[in-house]
């Protein structure tokens, strides 16, 4: 089984090698190829992963190269975890939007709008070229936004499926609360990437009993600090919503905190050259524990559960992913993306059934996806009108004025970026 990793030289990448390495029965890997244009960082990094292998005994081959069309043959699955500008591109994204009095953040908001900008075009030349290579092969998005990116490669044809880490993380976090193994949780997580709730959380399995009370009543003050979200939210909602929810719940107070302390760019940045340097040492053959500070926690369990599933001998697998929505939410289009349990075998996932959601999500989830409609109009065919009315109907910005200082401050600081600018 070959796998191909886009934006192999990534600081998240030892992670992955970790858990390729730990779960080899799960997912056989016999050839991993990073592939970056940032030849430096790359010959660290894959250095620093034939070691982790080496060290924890997988037989695999571990290549690196610049040449994605070479890297790419004859993948049976390709990972996608691309940040286009880098981390300068981030800060801006959390920067300019502050300027108008909006959250600035690198996925949600204003400046999830210039990520999706930025990256769309990229990850479907991507798609494109692997599909020449071998159309074969499975494309697993775990590049942000991942709502909008894996929309933008289902609706051109790609067999794609995207991942985040949020559900996997509160699977954890809950298991551990509860005194359970993980694979004694599972999740009634509905929602689209970034915008989702935990409507329960079952003992063995969809049918199992829900737990979730239990859990709000006994551990709700942990899980509220967690989110950094009042402990009330959740015993009103009685669900626990994602974090990525605090940027819509307490927006103000985000805008406000976030106009007194160090972009979460800056800290990712100074991390980021630390790991390099740790990742340099040739006595180094474990993930550092920094690592665990830089995010994307337990990505890599995530990624080798779906590759395994979608690679595997025929079996199937439960888990949570981005994919077409195709009446499981009803009050969504059918090529919405949405991000649901699903049953994930060769075919792809195919989302289990969801009950009638209280207007108080389906809205909001709605609103978004009206949203990322818009999105990704602007980032296939450009225009400022099209960014525009994005952040327009965006529910983190829904007014006139605001949306054009945004679209201006959008355009200003992406220029290199977009062909059409």
């Amino acid at each position: 089984m070959k796998l191909a990793v886009v934006g192999g030289g990534s600081t998240y990448t030892p992670e992955l090698i970790d858990g390729f390495a730990r779960l080899r029965d799960t997912l056989p890997i016999s050839e991993l190829v990073l592939i970056d244009p940032a030849a430096e960082r790359l010959e660290l990094i894959g250095g620093l992963a034939r070691r982790i292998f080496a060290k924890q005994g997988h037989p695999g081959l571990i290549t690196t190269t610049s040449d994605l069309d070479a890297g790419v043959a004859d993948a049976d699955a390709v990972l996608l975890q691309l940040r286009i500008g880098g981390q300068a591109a981030r800060l801006q994204d959390e920067t300019w939007p502050l300027e108008c009095g909006c959250v600035g953040q690198e996925t949600t908001g204003a400046g999830g709008l210039a990520k999706a900008l930025r990256t769309v075009p990229v990850v479907l030349d991507i798609a494109e070229r692997v599909r020449r290579s071998n159309p074969d092969a499975w494309i697993i998005d775990f590049t942000n936004p991942v709502g909008i990116v894996t929309r933008a490669l289902l609706q051109a044809g790609h067999k794609t499926v995207g991942l985040c880490n949020v559900a996997i993380g509160f699977q954890r976090r809950f298991a551990a609360m509860l005194d359970l193994t993980p694979a004694d949780i599972y999740l009634d997580h509905v929602g689209l990437n970034h915008l989702t709730w935990e409507l329960g959380v079952r003992k063995g399995g969809p049918e199992g009993e829900n737990l979730l009370p239990q859990l709000i009543a006994q551990h709700g003050d942990a899980i509220a600090g967690d989110l950094r979200l009042p402990r009330r939210v959740l015993d009103r909602l009685g669900v626990v919503p994602s974090y990525y929810l605090r940027y819509f719940y307490a927006h103000d107070e985000v805008v406000r905190e976030l106009g007194t302390k160090p972009s979460r760019a800056a800290e990712v940045a100074a991390m980021e050259k630390e790991l390099l340097g740790l990742y340099g040492d040739p006595a180094l053959d474990e993930k550092p524990e920094l690592l665990a500070k830089r995010g994307g926690a337990f990505y890599s369990e995530a990624a080798v559960d779906l590759a395994a599933a979608l690679l595997g001998d025929g079996g199937s697998a439960l888990q949570v992913v981005n994919t077409l929505n195709n009446g499981t939410l009803p009050f969504l289009p059918d090529d919405a993306v949405i991000e649901v349990q699903a049953r994930v075998d060769r075919s792809g996932p195919t989302p289990l059934a969801v009950p009638r959601l209280d207007p108080l999500y389906a809205g909001l989830i709605a609103n978004v996806t009206a949203y990322e409609d818009l999105a990704l109009d602007a980032a296939l065919r450009g225009g400022r009108e099209r960014v525009f009315k994005a952040l327009l109907a965006h529910p983190l910005v829904g007014q006139f004025e605001l949306a054009e200082g945004l679209t201006d401050r959008l355009l200003a600081h992406n220029k290199e970026h977009l062909a059409w600018a």
